[in-house]
């Protein structure tokens, strides 16, 4: 038996779960998306001028709520949102000055011109590039890919995984990628992009609780306000209901009041809700408390050593596997690395199986193929960005 790869049986579960996925207009998504883009336009950078990716981590990422006056037919943004990207980057190759900060400007303007559909980049958001040189220690450890070795471990970390997604986790996935695909804009231009749809598996009764940001712009008073809720809750039950599900929409509003979710530009953090990177989804799209899952914020950080990023892809992948070779039924990974060793070679590898159909064998050697394929999944991980 491989002396750090252990595989034992997983039990049974509670039929209670719940399940919660943030929209690509949340604060704490806009933060890991502007993290993660920054993070594969270095690398690419770095690819076509110097022919590796070089030293960097741009994982840390802020982004400070402005203010706003809704109204029907259409408010304004009173204070810009304020977005402040930090991180370390090589910023010079003998004597060659690389722009980090307008990389990061300008590839951060490009994805929330694409994504935000109400949002000017000019006048809604102001972006403050906080990045700085690397740590010299850190460089000579990635220096080793450069030269087409097997990567060291730029940290002592961990990442965990699982497959496949429960029918709680996969509704929540789905619901939000409705709500957000660009079908559904069309036939409803007043759904903003800050969608937060919170699952709830409560033994028979399947519960979605659903926060969507409406458009002022199109929405003339409260009457019509509800009418395009409800409208929104059928289609969402046209697609989705079944006996046993419960859906609810912007459960905060108060008509009485006329205290409704109304925004100018799609996302509550133009009126002072903020973000910050690693709040949000994990690298299998969701936040799952009944499901393993690192606390680790993975967008930003660099897809060659840093096992905060590859390790959690490595977990999610390989328990992917597993199941999709027909070796069980659900499969959790575990993975931990030591800073300065190989990525192919961590300290421990913990699989958990339901069901198994074969013996350890077969796991081990899925198992190690895939960490001989860690040196490579930086290529996977940036063309995914």
């Amino acid at each position: 038996m491989t002396s750090f790869i252990d595989i034992q049986s997983l039990p049974e579960i509670s039929n209670n779960e719940m399940a919660e996925r943030k929209g690509i207009g949340h604060p704490d998504t806009i933060c890991d998306q502007l993290a993660e883009q920054v993070s594969v336009a270095l690398s690419n950078y770095y690819l076509e001028n110097f022919g590796s990716i070089l030293h960097y981590n741009v994982d840390k990422a802020l982004l400070v709520g402005g203010a706003s006056k809704p109204a029907y037919k259409g408010g304004k943004v009173l204070k810009p949102i304020e977005l402040y990207l930090a991180g370390r980057a090589t910023t010079n190759v003998k004597g060659k000055i690389i722009p980090v900060e307008e990389i990061a400007i300008n590839t951060s303007k490009h994805w929330l011109s694409k994504n935000l559909r109400f949002l000017d980049i000019e006048k809604h958001i102001t972006i403050f590039p906080k990045i700085r040189a690397g740590s010299n220690d850190l460089v000579e450890l990635f220096k080793r890919f450069g030269k087409g070795e097997v990567p060291l471990a730029n940290d002592t970390s961990f990442g965990v995984g699982y497959y496949p997604y429960s029918p709680i986790e996969k509704q929540v996935l789905e619901i939000e990628s409705l709500l957000n695909n660009s079908i559904t804009k069309e036939k409803f231009p007043f759904i903003g992009e800050d969608i937060k749809v919170m699952g709830v598996q409560n033994r028979q009764l399947a519960q979605f609780t659903i926060a969507i940001a409406m458009i002022d712009t199109f929405i003339s008073g409260l009457d019509d306000y509800v009418n395009k809720i409800n409208s929104i809750k059928g289609y969402i039950t046209e697609n989705f209901g079944s006996p046993g599900t419960e859906i609810q929409i912007n459960t905060a509003d108060n008509y009485r009041t006329e205290s409704i979710y109304l925004t100018v530009t799609g996302t509550s953090a133009e009126s002072g809700d903020d973000g910050q990177v690693g709040r949000g989804n994990r690298v299998n799209g969701l936040i799952t408390p009944y499901h393993p899952m690192s606390l680790e914020a993975s967008s930003g950080k660099n897809p060659v050593s840093h096992i905060g990023k590859i390790y959690n892809h490595f977990a999610f992948d390989l328990s992917r596997l597993i199941v999709e070779n027909h070796f069980a039924e659900e499969a959790q990974v575990y993975v931990v690395s030591q800073i300065g060793k190989p990525i192919t070679q961590p300290q421990l590898l913990h699989i958990k199986l339901k069901n198994r159909s074969t013996g350890n064998k077969s796991i081990e050697d899925l198992a190690v193929a895939t960490l001989n394929e860690l040196p490579y999944y930086w290529k996977k991980i940036i063309s995914m960005g």
